[in-house]
């Protein structure tokens, strides 16, 4: 297989994932709408609750809402995650994901094609609700929005190989309801995407805990650093490497021979 295959299935599976998200306006609006009500009503009547305090990596006076938007881009790219799982759970029982799978490229590299290609509808989305935020009067230092977006890749890149493995293991479309509530509310609430790490650990250890082994706080603190200019090398070496081990296991249960697609049939 030449170069030119595999930039031309990388341009095809990258192609159809922006059509289809052009063509689906619903999913768009509804990624943004759930965010944007956190922002707007839900951060409004928690600011009584943190006020204005000294926050990390602030280190000044800030309000709850300034706190929260780099959490809330977490939840944008989390749900477009757990989206694109449905979508290949769709594929795959309409027969699509059959036949690009059969293709004689590599398996891993067209799960990664479908993986960028999520990925680049999750920054799509991410950008936009930054741009809403900022009419709201929310804004980042102006550089802010250009360091954060290696951390916004990074961290689509291992929620949404986290979708890929969940996909592999979801034999019906039916089922998907049971992963949102099981996989994506805790990973959200069990994280400081809402409050910080400190002020859980004042409320309890062991949240505090569960928190820290959350790759979804880490992913969280990955973007709330670097939209304010700074790199959490901690968080970004914890998202890389849940980035690895998700997209292993997902290339695996792929794996016709030996994952969750042969228990399938």
């Amino acid at each position: 297989m030449s170069p030119w295959h595999y930039l031309r299935a990388l341009r095809g599976i990258t192609g159809r994932e922006l059509l289809r998200f052009v063509h689906q306006r619903e999913r768009f609006v509804s990624a943004l709408v759930r965010p944007l009500m956190w922002l707007f009503i839900f951060a409004a009547g928690f600011r009584s609750t943190l006020g204005v305090a000294i926050i990390p990596p602030y280190e000044t006076y800030i309000l709850y809402e300034v706190y929260i938007t780099p959490g809330l881009l977490g939840m944008v790219q989390l749900f477009n995650g757990m989206q694109s799982s449905l979508s290949m759970v769709y594929d795959r029982e309409m027969g699509s994901m059959k036949t690009l799978l059969v293709s004689p490229l590599p398996r891993g590299y067209l799960l990664t094609c479908k993986l960028l290609a999520g990925v680049l509808v999750s920054v799509l989305q991410a950008y936009v609700f930054l741009l809403v935020a900022w009419l709201y009067g929310i804004e980042a230092p102006p550089l802010g929005y250009l360091t954060v977006l290696p951390a916004l890749l990074l961290s689509g890149l291992m929620l949404g190989a986290l979708g890929l493995l969940l996909s592999s293991f979801i034999r019906q479309l039916e089922n998907f309801a049971g992963v949102m509530n099981f996989v994506i509310f805790p990973m959200f609430f069990l994280s400081s995407a809402l409050y910080p790490l400190w002020k859980i650990q004042e409320s309890s250890l062991l949240l505090y805990r569960l928190a820290q082994l959350n790759p979804f706080t880490h992913a969280v603190e990955l973007i709330r650093f670097a939209l304010y200019g700074q790199f959490n090398a901690e968080a970004c070496w914890v998202t890389a490497g849940a980035l690895l081990v998700f997209m292993a296991i997902a290339i695996l249960g792929y794996n016709p021979a030996r994952g969750a697609m042969r228990r399938k049939g």
